[in-house]
């Protein structure tokens, strides 16, 4: 997920300041004094309820019938640019700029009325033979993970969405990694070195239809949803949370391109790869995880019987006939 920082950025299109910076966060790859475990306290709600993201436990979830198909608009077509491709020191993300006329949107799904428009998409990744997702199925993880960040259209600013559980949602697509390349994400991945330094941020060269980079048709129907957060700060309990169980595919050569954008750094210094940028997963604490009904789920296992073996029947017989033959004590 963004940041306060990269919101501010959306809104006003500024630089933002770097990780090392006083009073800024970090991941633990970058700088263990302002990763995860200190969020809480630059930003008191990173230590609070409802956080991001979770393990997606399957003995948990339940079946919910009102989670059916979602409604994309302007998914299916390549809308006016420009996209831009920047590195915020944290993540590569993907700000849209579809225009009044092609709006992005998402609706259906069991989500809050009226609808949410696409905000920006960004990535998370590992670091070389690391898994690299925030979320995780039955405590698998995969390679990486998408976000696609939505905001209720009835929020007129980012900043009134942040406070309220409807305000944003967010599509995590998990990213499984295949020998061969995955051309749908090949404007992206092409775009990466040129973005080799921390608020650095380029025009593609084309748009293309975000449809591609989402599950098929049938595993867009698969998917499980949970209240949540922002997965950084100010970690805002302000997400409905879709994550899809089909994972897509993306080529070996790929990820390793995500590994190689360059972070903040100390001034003077060579920049060093970004890796290992997501959160440390948080407890459920209590919360609903939903099913749509296409997605999987397992049954929770029935209490184990007592009931003995043969065996186990001949040797209480044994023990019971030494006891009379014994006698009393």
């Amino acid at each position: 997920m963004w940041s306060l920082g990269f919101l501010l950025l959306f809104l006003t299109g500024q630089p933002t300041g770097q990780w090392d910076s006083k009073g800024a966060w970090c991941y633990d790859s970058q700088d263990p004094k302002c990763g995860p475990t200190h969020w809480k306290e630059l930003t008191p709600a990173c230590g609070g309820p409802a956080q991001s993201p979770i393990n997606i436990d399957l003995h948990l979830v339940q079946k919910d019938s009102t989670l059916g198909p979602f409604i994309f608009q302007g998914y299916d077509s390549a809308p006016p640019g420009p996209w831009t491709l920047e590195n915020d020191g944290h993540t590569v993300l993907l700000r849209v700029n579809p225009g009044p006329q092609s709006l992005l949107v998402i609706g259906g799904a069991g989500m809050p009325s009226p609808q949410y428009q696409l905000l920006q998409l960004h990535f998370h990744w590992g670091g070389p033979g690391h898994k690299g997702s925030e979320h995780s199925i039955d405590g698998q993880y995969s390679s990486m993970e998408m976000h696609m960040v939505h905001m209720n259209t009835k929020y007129q600013r980012i900043e009134e969405a942040r406070s309220h559980p409807d305000g944003l949602a967010v599509l995590a697509v998990l990213l499984a990694e295949q020998d061969d390349v995955n051309t749908n994400f090949s404007p992206i991945v092409s775009g990466l070195r040129n973005v080799y330094l921390p608020g650095v941020s380029v025009n593609l060269t084309s748009t293309f239809p975000l449809a591609s980079l989402l599950p098929s048709a049938s595993g867009l129907l698969r998917y499980y949803r949970y209240s949540g957060s922002l997965t950084t700060p100010g970690c805002e309990p302000a997400v409905l949370w879709t994550v899809f169980e089909n994972a897509v595919p993306i080529g070996r050569a790929q990820v390793a391109q995500f590994q190689t954008v360059p972070q903040a750094s100390t001034p003077g210094l060579h920049p060093r790869p970004l890796t290992d940028n997501f959160r440390p997963q948080q407890p459920l604490a209590g919360r609903k995880i939903s099913a749509s009904p296409g997605a999987s789920i397992r049954a929770v296992a029935p209490p184990p019987t007592h009931t003995l073996t043969g065996l186990q029947w001949a040797l209480l017989g044994l023990g019971l006939g030494l006891v009379f033959w014994q006698g009393p004590w």
